[in-house]
């Protein structure tokens, strides 16, 4: 088993040398199935394993705390600690695997065709809402920006020298996550000179999947704090180690994917208990394009805001909103403004 994962994950980074597949979705993959390696015992004979083994190891993952989040934020009830779309990758992930183990000739069959766990028997697959509600994320948003307000004393509460503070870099995070809808990778892949001014407005140059590159303007609060902070924040993080990254850590080097849920939880630790919801970066995504539809927003002027090459992509990050349907029908475009009649 050991030997042949790594010779897969070693044939997946290759594709990514060569182009034929992205960076980030070949760390994903060789990730997940070292994890998998990991569930099912890497002393085992990869040619043994039957769908019920497989199965075993999709509950055991369904089961397994997610490490990117804080202790205590999995909800009671025994519900799993990876959400849906986490158990739905690793899946994917053990399948494009299987699907080149037969190629390559390491087992006869492929044991994923008499997988019988499906999503629905995983206990509880299907995830909370993701996206905030207009209070949640005013909430988040709110205890960003107080955060990126704050001033830079000589030491922190926490006894942070200056150079190692962090609260302005932290308010960007969360703003341009809420406010934007970024992948992760792209917002910790994002350089100081991809944001730019044209016409007064600034502009952040995303470069996403597939090569595609996008400018998204930035509302004028987030534009505020981002030049707040490349000002004065980064600055003060930046050791000569990492000349273009916009997140710097406070040691200097570029900010790692899995750091930015930490940035969330910190922040999310300042709003009031009433409004405050635990998060992950892809939860802010969801409510950015959630909040924008829900605004009548045009729909192709969301999608390039996401990033998405086609329309139909966005239904997966659309979550409905309490009361927006009756809110809809109260404004018919036939009828006009409907007045509510008590009784």
């Amino acid at each position: 088993m050991a030997e042949c994962v790594d010779r897969y994950a070693e044939m997946v980074r290759a594709k990514s040398s060569t182009g034929a597949l992205a960076p980030a979705s070949a760390e994903v993959y060789a990730r997940d199935v070292v994890t998998f390696a990991a569930l099912a015992g890497e002393d085992r004979v990869l040619d043994d394993l039957t769908g019920e083994d497989v199965d075993e190891v999709l509950l055991r993952f369904a089961r397994k705390p997610d490490e990117r989040r804080r202790a205590g934020v999995v909800g009671p009830g025994g519900v799993p600690s990876q959400s849906a779309a986490s158990q739905a990758r690793f899946r994917r992930s053990v399948s494009a695997f299987f699907r080149y183990a037969v190629v390559a000739g390491w087992v006869q069959l492929n044991p994923m065709q008499a997988v019988t766990v499906r999503p629905k028997h995983r206990g509880g697959l299907r995830a909370e809402r993701r996206a905030l509600t207009v209070e949640q994320a005013e909430g988040l948003l709110g205890a960003a920006r107080d955060l990126a307000e704050e001033p830079a004393a000589p030491r922190s509460a926490k006894g942070r020298r200056p150079d190692q503070r962090t609260e302005l870099r932290d308010g960007l995070i969360v703003l341009l996550l809420a406010a934007v809808g970024p992948r992760v990778s792209e917002l910790t892949a994002a350089n100081a000179e991809d944001f730019f001014v044209n016409g007064g407005t600034r502009y952040w140059r995303i470069f996403g999947k597939g090569g595609r590159t996008r400018d998204v303007p930035l509302p004028r609060p987030v534009a505020e704090v981002l030049d707040a902070y490349l000002a004065e924040g980064r600055p003060r993080l930046d050791r000569g180690r990492e000349p273009k990254a916009l997140l710097l850590s406070w040691r200097g080097r570029r900010l790692a994917r899995g750091d930015v849920q930490g940035v969330i939880d910190r922040v999310l630790e300042r709003v009031e208990p009433g409004r405050r919801r635990s998060v992950t970066p892809h939860g802010l995504r969801h409510t950015t394009a959630t909040h924008l539809l829900a605004a009548a927003t045009d729909m192709d002027a969301v999608r390039r805001v996401l990033g998405h090459a086609d329309l139909s992509t966005l239904g997966r990050y659309r979550d409905e909103l309490p009361g927006e349907l009756e809110a809809a029908m109260r404004v018919h475009p036939l009828l006009g403004p409907v007045e509510r009649r008590d009784g």
